[in-house]
């Protein structure tokens, strides 16, 4: 394998013990590392939904882009430009983030729930890489949305600045943000720790351009196998460190945090891998590619927020299976207007696939 090829595996592998070190720590099980369900903590914790099971100031996300920053400084790669779309970029974001939050995590999340025996996964895995191979079809057509250009550097800081700020304020002053006392978001590993962890994940991710999109639409499009090693080196080291620990559980009902609606889990993921696709990386890529300095991704981030407080507020999220009482399954699912948003989400990224294709613009102009 190339030098490069290396680079990934190890930062998959790191992602992997990080998602489990975590998880031991105090993170819900099966969500050491979760992009989207960590960004909706957030965007409750400071008021941007009401739905008091899920708000915390997660320091994963701050380490992830404080990580990124402060690699990309270090190896000279820290360049500020913008100008790609960003309303297109912010509407796909909070696109991405519905369907996650329809199927209850991003890839990364995954990943990780499959390698703890989550067949559920493997549906949102077939949806997700569905979805990417539609999304290749319209690249393959042309599809883009346009390229971006050199800015000041103070735009590339805007949100490392920003996740700056929210470190500070959630240490100096945390009786301002609403923090959840049950549910998933009560549960956390010590802050400091997960900020630390994530701050090496984050610059190792920085190194190797980890992205769970990329390694399929990458093998889909070029037989390019490079950054779908990151992808498979998480997985194994998750189900190793779950098998060691017992907390293997192969199956699809009471699995933690996850629901067994099986059309739902795909389309949800199909959202997900065709706007990611579009977008140029997964949530977790465009977190890394944010303290890079991109500030388009730094939209993207911000659409995936206000998609999180769009879910919460209008019902949109999936809601997990779990036991009563008495030992009985109590099914969740996606509601009405949540099955509405995923199928919406699809049209609305259908149309500007198709808008944003050379062949379309061509026979327009």
């Amino acid at each position: 394998m190339k030098k490069e090829t290396w680079i990934v595996i190890l930062a998959g592998i790191a992602t992997g013990i990080a998602a489990l070190l975590l998880a031991a720590l105090g993170n819900p099980a099966n969500m050491g590392f979760c992009i989207a369900c960590f960004e909706r903590d957030i965007a409750g914790a400071i008021g941007l939904h009401g739905a008091a099971k899920v708000q915390y100031v997660r320091p994963e996300i701050i380490g992830l882009v404080l990580g990124a920053f402060l690699m990309a400084v270090a190896a000279k790669e820290f360049k500020a430009k913008s100008g790609s779309s960003p309303a297109t970029r912010f509407l796909l974001g909070a696109l991405v983030m519905i369907g996650a939050l329809c199927f209850l995590g991003c890839p990364l999340r995954m990943i990780i729930r499959l390698a703890g025996g989550d067949l559920n996964a493997l549906v949102g895995l077939a949806g997700f890489a569905l979805g990417i191979f539609i999304g290749t079809l319209f690249i393959r057509r042309g599809f883009t949305l346009q390229r971006n250009y050199p800015a000041k550097t103070v735009e590339g800081l805007v949100l490392p600045g920003m996740m700056l700020v929210l470190l500070m304020l959630f240490i100096a002053v945390p009786a301002i943000f609403r923090l959840s006392t049950e549910g998933p978001g009560s549960k956390h590993a010590p802050f400091f720790i997960a900020l630390a962890v994530a701050i090496v994940v984050g610059a190792l991710a920085q190194r190797a351009r980890l992205c769970m999109a990329g390694g399929l639409r990458d093998t889909m499009m070029f037989g390019d196998l490079h950054l779908l090693w990151g992808f498979i080196a998480i997985f194994v080291t998750v189900l190793i460190g779950n098998l060691v620990q017992n907390k293997f559980s192969l199956g699809f009902a009471a699995q933690p945090v996850a629901h067994s609606s099986h059309l739902w889990n795909l389309l949800g993921m199909v959202l997900v891998g065709w706007g990611s696709v579009l977008l140029g990386g997964c949530p977790l890529r465009q977190l890394i590619l944010a303290g890079e300095g991109n500030g388009d991704s730094a939209v993207t981030v911000l659409g995936m927020v206000a998609g999180a407080a769009i879910s919460h507020n209008f019902s949109l999220a999936g809601n997990p299976d779990s036991v009563n009482e008495a030992g009985e399954l109590v099914r969740g699912g996606v509601s009405t207007a949540g099955k509405i948003a995923v199928v919406g989400g699809i049209v609305i990224v259908l149309i500007i696939s198709l808008l944003n294709s050379r062949q379309e613009a061509t026979r327009n102009g």
